[in-house]
């Protein structure tokens, strides 16, 4: 398996996740399922080995800093590298929304998951990522992050107003922009990329599937395509 692309993606045991992995592994790659949840991990994988494609789960918990740790020495004792981090995991709080009214507690809980959580994965993968000499971060973002959409009246995106989660997207897009900078040279990629509209647990509805919300971060984890970038399926979105 020495030449294998090994990839993690995070809160892969469902939805957009769970199709990112799966077209990893029918892309070749050895896909490692990251699940809080251990039985929809395992369940997970078994789909997908049963589909004769290569799987494994992993516990982790990106409000747990020990099952980080733990799952960064698990990978470097079983593989030794980490070619592709997708970024996916995250949640949204029905108590979050404007920020006259949103809950501190569910703006909390959702900057804690969906920036610090991916925040502390990334920093334990790094020196996996750094021994596969060529590497790929996928940070999954969404134009509710984009500030300039935020600010503009005429952007579908203007009365979506949930201080939580979209702070949480802009402040992913932060850490693109920065760790861009930082691994200049490294041969490590990192770009934020928006699936699109896709109908998930997460959601509730939109406009595309699982299946289709996974062709673009797939294709950005498999393929040159630069780095510090911030992409959705209609192209480039402004930050």
């Amino acid at each position: 398996m020495a030449d294998t692309r090994i990839a993690l993606v995070t809160g892969a045991n469902k939805g957009i996740g769970l199709e990112i992995a799966r077209q990893l592994a029918e892309a070749g790659a050895h896909v490692i399922i990251g699940a809080r949840d251990a039985e929809r991990g395992r369940a997970a994988a078994a789909d997908l080995t049963g589909e004769g494609l290569s799987a494994e789960v992993l516990a982790l918990d990106l409000l747990d800093p020990a099952s980080i740790v733990a799952a960064a020495r698990q990978i470097g004792e079983t593989h030794g590298k980490l070619d592709i981090l997708i970024n996916n995991a995250g949640i949204f709080d029905p108590a979050d929304g404007p920020p006259g009214k949103a809950s501190l507690d569910a703006v909390r809980r959702v900057m804690e998951t969906n920036f610090l959580g991916t925040l502390a994965v990334t920093q334990s993968m790094l020196p996996l990522l750094r021994s596969a000499g060529t590497a790929r971060i996928v940070n999954l973002a969404s134009s509710l992050g984009s500030l300039t959409l935020n600010g503009d009246p005429q952007s579908p995106y203007y009365s979506a107003q949930f201080i939580g989660y979209n702070a949480s997207k802009a402040a992913l897009n932060m850490l693109t922009v920065q760790l861009h900078e930082e691994l200049r040279g490294s041969g490590i990629a990192v770009n934020s990329v928006s699936p699109g509209f896709v109908k998930t647990d997460l959601t509730g509805y939109g406009t595309m599937t699982p299946q289709e919300g996974a062709r673009l971060p797939v294709r950005f984890a498999l393929e040159e395509v630069g780095s510090g970038r911030f992409v959705e399926p209609g192209g480039t979105t402004p930050w």
